[in-house]
């Protein structure tokens, strides 16, 4: 079987084939024009992002942090000012005069429904997703992207554009046909699109009416064990199913509870499942502010971040994750032998992630670089050693965990630990990445105390009283150090490093991780220095001094989620939910959100979909709602 279907495969002159682009009969709009008005599809193996047309702009394969098979969302082509001779590379499925669009996702899923209207009433409906569900013991999760359309209202025609890319856009693939598919090859990496329309017209961008449903299914270079359509109603059926289980497991707060459903649903997304890693965002290069060359890559594994996904699911008792999450961490421990533990790892837990930029790609927007890798991976982050523990923790204490910790996993954790208590006062580069200073930074030595505090609450579960006595000590001499040298008497408030005058708002993981009283008056007087200094209006930026890139413009979204916690905790819970409901407005018309917001235009920045924004839509909801039996 499998030689007469490759015997049967034609090559293709796909220089020739695009070439026919733009030139048939009909009007078809040009591309929306980047933004992060993105929808996000995945299965905990890669990712895609859709834009609101119904256009595939970014894709990575076969991984997160692989090489983009898509990526017009960081290459607009000449219209935005790309290089010469760079070419996007994009999935689209148009519709002739369009008119409007409408998208949403299938309710408590990840699956993605778009829309597409013409002048005259017509409409075909795109149905996206990446299968995933449990089968033969296993969860099921191809490297396979399902789209089926269906015309809904008239017999609209429609035009597929399918350019896949590779080597970051640099090499157009090449392809070659067969009877119900094409195969899309390049240097690494082969694709197969699986397909009941018709193939010419794909390989012509020749538009054709809408007689049917058609069904797409890209993913490897290997053929079907039963038929197209057939296959692509079962997988849709069967993760539909599967979300929605998922979903109702979920302890979710009486309120905004689909804001926290969508925002749990994305969070679930960022793992890779293989191993267990929680990728920061599905982008790079993403500017946090219009033409600052703030871009990086965060298609890697933070260990602060994923401490911060994995608490914010737990609250929801989503405990999956955790147990996923752990077994990439346990290795990232073991594997550091009580010495430097990096703050990001690759998703396969590759230390060397060297940083460079593609200077062929113009960049969203045409604002360059694209940045891949991040030379974070060499900073000095002490942080790094409280999030470990803060992130294992829980699997001391909960009965619930199919692998519960226990004395081993104490004892390598103990390694972490004295790192923690040799750096709690050392310069670092903090958990803003300062590329070009160290200072002690408090947060830094904040989470040192956590790890500490946190080994001694486990050695008293463990039954361990002079481990229990020696880790609190620990924390009892770094605590009364915290508090005295991060205080600054001048600004009435704890500053950014010890000694210093300056302010940043991560010193609000003070009460995150229970290092103060909220209601404590240097605390309540510090969340006011900071309201005054660091807020434009509802939205909060990192900090107030300038970095290597100068001043920071738009807010950072995690921030304004610790202000609406911390204002929540000391007694000022009207405005914090005031400002919660200001950052459900700016999420996109998807729900979702990237790493900043702009003050003035409200428009979002940064990399998309940010885990940090989505835990803190989780974390908001839970502090603010009302209680359930408030109402039943």
């Amino acid at each position: 079987m499998k030689l007469a279907e490759s015997f049967l495969q034609e090559p293709v002159n796909a220089t020739a084939a695009s070439a026919t682009f733009g030139d048939q009969a009909g009007h078809f709009a040009p591309p929306a024009a980047p933004s992060l008005a993105l929808g996000v599809i995945g299965n905990c193996a890669f990712s895609a992002l859709v834009d609101e047309r119904g256009r595939i702009v970014w894709c990575c394969l076969p991984r997160f942090d692989g090489d983009p098979v898509f990526n017009a969302l960081l290459d607009p082509g000449d219209k935005s000012g790309a290089k010469s001779g760079s070419t996007p590379g994009a999935f689209a499925i148009e519709i002739e005069n369009f008119r409007e669009a409408r998208q949403w996702y299938e309710p408590n899923t990840a699956v993605l429904r778009t829309q597409l209207f013409d002048t005259s009433g017509q409409a075909i409906e795109i149905t996206d997703f990446a299968p995933r569900f449990f089968s033969r013991s296993r969860y099921f999760r191809p490297m396979t992207l399902v789209r089926r359309i269906k015309a809904i209202h008239g017999a609209p025609r429609i035009r597929v554009v399918l350019d896949v890319r590779f080597d970051w856009g640099r090499q157009a693939a090449q392809v070659t046909r067969g009877s119900n598919h094409l195969r899309f090859v390049g240097d690494e990496l082969a694709l197969r699109l699986n397909t009941d329309a018709p193939i010419s017209h794909l390989l012509s961008h020749q538009p054709f009416v809408m007689t049917g449903e058609y069904n797409f299914l890209l993913g490897t270079d290997e053929p079907l064990q039963d038929g197209i359509a057939d296959t692509a109603r079962l997988f849709e059926q069967e993760t539909v199913m599967y979300w929605r289980k998922w979903s109702q497991r979920l302890h979710i707060p009486l309120q905004w509870q689909d804001a926290v459903i969508r925002a749990a649903i994305t969070l679930k997304l960022s793992l890779f499942e293989d191993t267990g890693a929680i990728v920061a965002a599905m982008t790079t290069s993403i500017p946090e502010a219009p033409g600052s060359q703030r871009n990086w890559d965060y298609r890697y594994c933070w260990l602060r971040d994923a401490f911060f996904v994995v608490r914010a699911l737990n609250s929801l008792s989503e405990v999956g994750t955790l147990e996923d999450y752990l077994r990439w961490l346990s290795n990232v421990v073991v594997d550091a032998q009580g010495g430097h533990i990096q703050p990001l790892y690759g998703i396969g837990l590759e230390r060397n992630l060297p940083e460079s930029t593609m200077d062929h790609l113009a960049g969203y927007r045409g604002m360059g670089p694209v940045r891949v890798g991040n030379q974070a991976q060499e900073h000095f982050q002490h942080d790094v050693y409280g999030n470990v523990i803060l992130g294992a923790a829980q699997a001391f204490h909960d009965h619930r965990l199919l692998h519960r910790a226990g004395l081993a996993e104490f004892r390598q954790l103990e390694a972490v630990g004295e790192r923690a208590a040799a750096t709690y006062d050392k310069p670092d580069a903090g958990m803003w990445e300062l590329r070009t200073r160290a200072r002690v930074h408090t947060s830094s030595s904040l989470m040192c105390w956590a790890a500490c505090d946190r080994l001694g609450k486990i050695a008293v579960v463990l039954d361990l009283p002079e481990r229990a006595a020696y880790w609190s000590g620990h924390a009892g001499v770094m605590k009364e150090r915290i508090l005295r040298d991060s205080w600054c008497e001048e600004r009435q408030a704890f500053a950014e490093s010890f000694g210093g005058k300056s302010l940043d708002a991560s010193v609000l993981l003070m009460i995150e991780v229970g290092f103060i009283d909220p209601k404590d008056p240097r605390f309540v007087s510090t969340v006011a220095a900071l309201e005054e200094h660091l807020c434009d209006g509802p939205y909060m930026r990192r900090y107030e001094s300038p970095d290597d890139f100068g001043k920071p413009e738009t807010a950072f979204n995690i921030c304004t989620f610790w202000r609406i916690d911390a204002l929540a905790r000391i007694g000022r819970k009207q405005e914090a939910r005031a400002i919660f409901e200001t950052m459900l407005a700016a999420r996109n018309h998807l729900g979702l959100l990237s790493e900043d917001t702009h003050p003035v235009t409200n428009e979002m920045w940064g990399n998309f979909p940010q885990t940090y924004s989505m835990v803190g839509i989780i974390n908001a909801a839970v502090r603010l709602s009302e209680p359930w039996d408030s109402q039943i």
